[in-house]
Parts: C-alpha cells; structure tokens; sequence
C-alpha cells in the first residue's frame, strides 16, 4: 500500500516542486515526543539522542545544496487527546519529516494529522502494530510487539523457568496492552492471569499480592517508567517473589534507579546495549555528561538508555530520506522513505511493505540492584 502512494505521489511531484519555495536553507525535522507526563522521563532520553545527532551532523547536502538543520519540537504530553494538536503544531511550523513519538498510543493518535498534511513520520521505538498498520505515511525503525512480546515468553519460559505468569497492562494503553495480549498469545492463555489498573493509580499493592496469591512465576508489566518505579516500590515491600519482566519501555535510568538496593530481578527487551559499539558510547555520554539539561533529562548520570541510541539512528535515517528525495518538500520525502536504508549504530535498518523495520532480534538486559546499571544477558530472537 505505501509504494503504491508513492508511486501516486511521484505524478504530482513535478508540478508541486515548482510550485513550493523555501528560503534561507533551514530544513525542518519535527520531534513528536512526550517531554511531560507519564513517559515523559522516556521521551526525553530518545530525544537525547536526535539532539545528539543534530550535534554530530547540524547540516545536510540536498539537492546539491547545504541545509541547516533544525529540530523543532512538539510535547505530546503521553496524552492521546494531546496528541493531535501537537501533531498540528509540526505540521503548522512546516516540518519535512517527522521523528516519534515514544509511545505508541499518541503515535496512532496522530497518524491522522500527519497523513491529511501528507508529512512522513518515522516511528523510533513505537511498537504497536497500528501505528503503521492503521497509517500510510507512519514509518518506524524499531522491531515490533508481536515480536517482541514473542521473545518475552520465551525468555519467561526457557531461562525463567516459568509456567504461569501475571500479566499487568494499563486500561486504555495500546502500548501495555497489546504487548501483555501478544506475551499471552505466546506465553498460552490458559497459563496467564490477566489485570488491567486504571489511570491515576499510584498504590499497586492489591496488583502484587494477586500475583502472589495466584501462584505465579513470573510478573510481567510493561507500563510507563511512572506506574514502574511505583510498582518496583511495591514489589519490594511486599517481598514479591517472582521475577519481573518488561518490555522497552523499562529500559530507562527510571527503572534502574527504583531497583537500585532491592533484591528484585528485572528483566527486560530493548534495542540496544551499552557496550556495543564503543566509539560511539564515549562520544555520546561525554556530551550527555558535558551539560546539565543533558544531564538532567538522562536521569541524572550518562548511562546509556537503548532509546536515545535509537534516537540517534532515526536522525540520520531522516538524513537520508531528504538527501534521496533531493527536496524539503514533505511529500518528496514521503515518496522516497520506504526505499531509504541506513547503517546505524543499532544495526542495519530497511522497511518493509508497511513500512516496518526489519528487524529479528532484540537485546535482554538485567538490571544489577547493586550498581544500578544494566548487564546483557543476550540477544534473543523469536522462534
């Protein structure tokens, strides 16, 4: 379906290119990220990771010109009836392309925006299926939940030893819900008790001792860092004696930090892992490290979150996008996208036919409750 807009877009390019001005240079990429609310400590640490890249390379050759580039940002507040108008807001300030959003329920809350004003949006680790599926001009360069819930089962099962498990998703959060429902779908209905808190929740004792009366082996809930810290605070008074598992979302300074000095074990999937590449690693905690904002919005210290990594890579694959398209025109580069590919630090990315990254494997880290750092496990990969 998207190479067939494409390919649609391709007729009308000639006359719009002729018709559309733009002075001074600037190229515009949109940041659509939650600075506040819920996943505002995530959405921070990913767009670390695009100012980070707009520090290492602030121009682009496109169409033979030099362009500046200027990140211009717009807080969807993790809110789905925010996140229109903040979609709105990029489309207004005349973006090219857009980057985000963390979260993937305001990603498809926005999907609208973005496709009535024909301006590309490439999803960074926006999981839900729908935020593709549902968009034809939402893009993203992460592995997706079906995936990813797949892995979780199986690492709950193969080196959790798990058999039954308590599963913890947030009414109305297409993020947290349909990763539990895809972890279910693999781990097997039958062996899984399902609950679903409501917003505003702050005390997650009941939710803990369900899990142990239930005599489960595992406690899975991939919410937002928030309800995490508050259900890691829990978990620990309560003595809750099972592992915990997650997803993205707890690969975060958030999480480390609540668990620091705790006998828990938490496991989650991510993209990348600290160590990887280091070159890279050095380079960008100096700059985290080197200023106080930077500092601040990564938690307070330089370790490294996979999502700012990601972040990164998402920049430099919209590089490419305007550089093939060879114009600032939104609907040049939505033409080109599907067929932009990228070396980055978190691996070879390519779409595709909806748009999705190709991607077969992910990351498991463990966080150590004495150093507050995350250790790899390993590189998983569904069956």
């Amino acid at each position: 379906m998207k190479k067939f807009l494409a390919m649609m877009l391709a007729l009308c390019m000639v006359f719009a290119l002729c018709a559309v001005g733009y002075a001074d240079n600037v190229v515009k990429i949109g940041v659509f990220e939650p600075m506040s609310g819920d996943n505002g400590a995530g959405g921070k640490q990913e767009v670390l990771g695009m100012q980070y890249a707009n520090a290492v390379c602030p121009e682009v050759e496109i169409g033979g010109e030099t362009y500046k580039v200027e990140l211009v940002y717009a807080d969807n507040a993790s809110s789905n009836d925010k996140a229109p108008s903040a979609a709105q807001n990029l489309v207004s300030n005349g973006v090219s392309v857009v980057l985000g959003s963390y979260g993937s329920g305001v990603s498809i809350a926005a999907g609208d925006t973005f496709a009535n004003a024909m301006v590309p949006a490439i999803g960074v680790t926006c999981t839900n299926p729908q935020v593709t599926s549902e968009c034809d001009v939402y893009f993203r360069i992460c592995f997706l939940d079906p995936f990813q819930g797949t892995v979780l089962a199986g690492f709950a099962k193969d080196s959790l030893g798990a058999t039954k498990a308590y599963c913890l998703s947030k009414m109305g959060d297409d993020y947290s819900g349909g990763l539990c429902n895809y972890f279910i779908d693999a781990f097997g209905k039958d062996n899984c008790v399902y609950e679903q808190f409501p917003e505003g929740t702050q005390d997650f004792s009941t939710y803990i001792t369900n899990a142990q009366n239930q005599g489960c082996d595992v406690f899975f809930s991939p919410v937002s860092t928030e309800a995490a810290a508050q259900i890691i605070a829990k978990a620990d008074t309560q003595a809750l004696g099972m592992p915990i598992l997650a997803g993205d979302t707890w690969d975060s300074n958030v999480i480390l930090q609540a668990a620091k000095g705790t006998d828990l074990s938490i496991n989650v999937t991510t993209f990348y892992q600290e160590g990887a590449d280091a070159e890279f690693d050095a380079g960008i905690k100096a700059w985290i490290s080197g200023d106080s904002v930077n500092l601040a919005n990564n938690g307070g210290n330089d370790e490294l979150a996979a999502v700012t990594v990601m972040g990164y890579d998402a920049y430099f694959f919209a590089l490419e996008a305007l550089k093939a398209a060879g114009s600032i025109d939104p609907e040049a580069v939505l033409e080109v996208v599907p067929s932009v590919t990228y070396e980055g630090v978190t691996g070879a990315i390519a779409l595709d036919d909806i748009g999705d990254a190709i991607r077969d494997s992910a990351f498991v880290k463990s966080c150590n409750t004495e150093t507050g750092v995350w250790d790899f496990v390993t590189v998983a990969k569904a069956a």
